[in-house]
């Protein structure tokens, strides 16, 4: 009985060596995955910092809405320029057809 109890302790051992890489592979995992929880937070908490600085809030929907506004501004601008262009080409089209029509312009 005690070879029995002698060779199971030498099989667990030489499962516990085979399982000894897996471990140590899953351990670096661990404390690369803990290092980036810490500098990811940091990261975060930076960019809160700079939004509160920027944009008076860090609330992700209140910055959402923030953007939405401004896209719809640029939105009207850009049309507000392009009316503007067709009038003056409009006003030019209107002034070049007045000269056309002018005796002596031909």
């Amino acid at each position: 009985m005690d070879r029995s109890r002698t060779s199971q302790e030498a099989e667990a051992l030489k499962r516990l060596e085979a399982l000894r890489p897996a471990y140590e592979r899953l351990r670096a995992d661990r404390i690369r995955a803990e290092s980036d929880v810490e500098r990811l937070t940091a990261e975060l908490e930076a960019a809160r910092a700079q939004a509160r600085e920027e944009l008076g809030t860090d609330d992700e929907a209140a910055i959402r809405a923030m953007i939405e506004a401004a896209r719809a501004e640029n939105a009207r601008a850009v049309e507000a320029f392009a009316q503007g262009l067709r009038e003056v080409q409009d006003r030019l089209d209107c002034l070049a057809e007045q000269a056309a029509d002018r005796p002596g312009s031909r």
